[in-house]
């Protein structure tokens, strides 16, 4: 649809947009794929199940290009150099369509002004855990909103989590079940006001495994121990995740696990780099000063007396 909408689009029977095939051209429709013609507005036609070639503009279109773009069969070092050769082919095919292409885009309608988005939308309660569930898989959301509803859009690559239109929590989709996917971010003030939980949080268990091992030599050193290590863990309300890591991988190597010193070492990482030197122009190499009489200095307490 680059440029415009088409009037009718023909299709097979693919799953993600028919649910079931029905007497003669008759198909129930997927939702997603109604919505889709619904923000375009264009009519759909379906082939009858196994009659692939009734669409013979798109089987066709196979055939010319293995005809025209890969005979005889030719031989690449790999995919990137494969593309290249098929990009430059089909930019020469614009080229010489270019005529056909604009009597055709002027005969399509204009594309709607909001994009249509591409994600299933649910209401979805948020547990005193501060999780919520999606498709047999938990994601977390940040603490204040315990007991909320709130507004999911799952992609296909992520969700993202909505309050109005306020955006709350964006997470990798799990297509796996059973998963749960948890950011430290949202449980950091839970931290602060709890801090012994870091000793058995499920969020911390999922950090690299250097946490782990700097809040267990924190335990054995002190009975509280588990404070500073929820002070170490609020430094990502500063820093990036990964800077914190790496200086408290640079802290447990020295041996000083100080509050004061991880942040220091992670203010190390994000500080802007030195600027360079400025060259010192050469004339200044020929300048020569007189020596200066320090004596004019023993006049000053007689002429301050006058």
């Amino acid at each position: 649809m680059a440029g415009g909408v088409p009037a009718e689009c023909v299709y097979d029977n693919p799953k993600t947009a028919v649910v079931r095939i029905l007497a003669g051209p008759v198909r129930e429709e997927h939702t997603r794929f109604s919505s889709l013609r619904a923000h375009y507005l264009f009519e759909s036609q379906f082939c009858r199940p196994g009659q692939a070639h009734e669409k013979g503009a798109v089987e066709h279109l196979v055939g010319y290009v293995r005809r025209n773009a890969l005979v005889p069969v030719p031989r690449f070092a790999g995919w990137a150099e494969l593309n290249a050769h098929l990009l430059a082919w089909c930019e020469g095919e614009r080229e010489q369509r270019a005529a056909a292409w604009a009597q055709e885009q002027a005969r399509l309608r204009p594309l709607p002004a909001p994009p249509f988005v591409p994600a299933l939308t649910r209401l979805v309660p948020v547990s005193r855990l501060s999780l919520i569930r999606f498709d047999h898989n938990r994601y977390s959301v940040p603490g204040r909103y315990v007991g909320r509803t709130l507004r999911l859009a799952a992609f296909t690559d992520r969700l993202e989590l909505w309050d109005g239109e306020v955006p709350v929590a964006t997470h990798r989709r799990q297509y796996q079940r059973g998963q749960t996917q948890l950011e430290l971010a949202h449980y950091l003030p839970a931290l602060a006001r709890k801090p012994r939980a870091v000793s058995h949080a499920a969020v911390v268990a999922q950090l690299p495994p250097i946490y782990a091992t700097v809040r267990d030599d924190l335990c054995r050193q002190d009975p509280e121990g588990y404070r500073r290590f929820a002070a170490l863990l609020l430094l990502h309300q500063e820093f990036p995740a990964e800077v914190v890591t790496t200086a408290l991988e640079h802290a447990w190597q020295q041996h000083c696990l100080d509050v004061a010193v991880v942040r220091q070492l992670a203010l190390n990482q994000v500080a802007p780099p030195r600027p360079a030197p400025v060259p010192v122009p050469a004339v200044l190499d020929q300048l020569r000063l007189a020596p200066l009489d320090l004596s004019q200095y023993d006049r000053l307490p007689a002429e301050v007396t006058r």
